[in-house]
């Protein structure tokens, strides 16, 4: 079984990129190019940024107030923390899935580039070409490592979320309601941490959709 699935994971990785190549000349066709695309997905990923870090924002509010609250039903507690996390884990999906479309098409871009600049038959366009495909990879390289640092910092907070909201089903008491008030110290911490990175890469994309937009 295991060999089956080392011989069908080459595969589908063959038939997505192949779809991704289906997708990108179609758009040639229709007169929207990679580099419109990859404006188009860089802005995508940054809406979805911005949206999850203000639903980060809005849980740890939840999770302050639920567990500051004195008495109450645990279960709704519970469900109100479990709804939070289940928001915040949903946002975060959205981000990653939007990083690795950037990437994508970026790949895809930055490739093409390359193998066209053989196509020039005046050297001087063409070592202008080959400056701004490197100053452009140099300005893509700062934006995704901005973006995968900040998508590294949601999987900390998500797992204290995880956490707090298992921790609670499992011990529907005061007792635990006190436990996690200790934990939401370092969650706070988390979050703040996570918020300057989506900040600093939200910053970068904007840049980053500035610098293609004029040149």
């Amino acid at each position: 079984m295991q060999i089956r699935h080392l011989t069908i994971l080459p595969l589908v990785a063959i038939l997505l990129s192949a779809c991704a190549s289906t997708y990108y000349a179609t758009m040639e066709q229709l007169g929207v190019h990679k580099r419109d695309i990859l404006v188009d997905r860089v802005e995508e990923a940054r809406d979805a940024q911005v949206e999850s870090k203000d639903q980060f924002k809005s849980a740890l509010d939840r999770f302050s107030s639920v567990l500051g609250f004195e008495g109450g039903d645990l279960e709704e507690k519970y469900e109100q923390l479990n709804e939070q996390y289940e928001d915040s884990e949903s946002k975060a999906e959205a981000v990653r899935e939007r990083i690795a479309k950037v990437e994508d098409v970026a790949e895809a871009l930055f490739e093409e580039w390359e193998d066209e600049l053989g196509q020039y038959s005046s050297q001087s366009m063409r070592r202008s070409s080959e400056r701004k495909l490197g100053q452009t990879r140099s300005e893509y390289k700062k934006l995704i490592t901005a973006m995968k640092r900040a998508e590294a910092k949601m999987e900390p907070v998500l797992g204290a979320f995880r956490d707090q909201v298992l921790y609670l089903k499992h011990n529907l008491n005061a007792r635990a309601i006190s436990s996690l008030k200790q934990e939401l110290v370092s969650v706070r911490s988390d979050i703040s941490i996570l918020i300057k990175e989506m900040e600093s890469s939200i910053s970068e994309a904007d840049a980053f959709i500035k610098s293609l937009s004029e040149s």
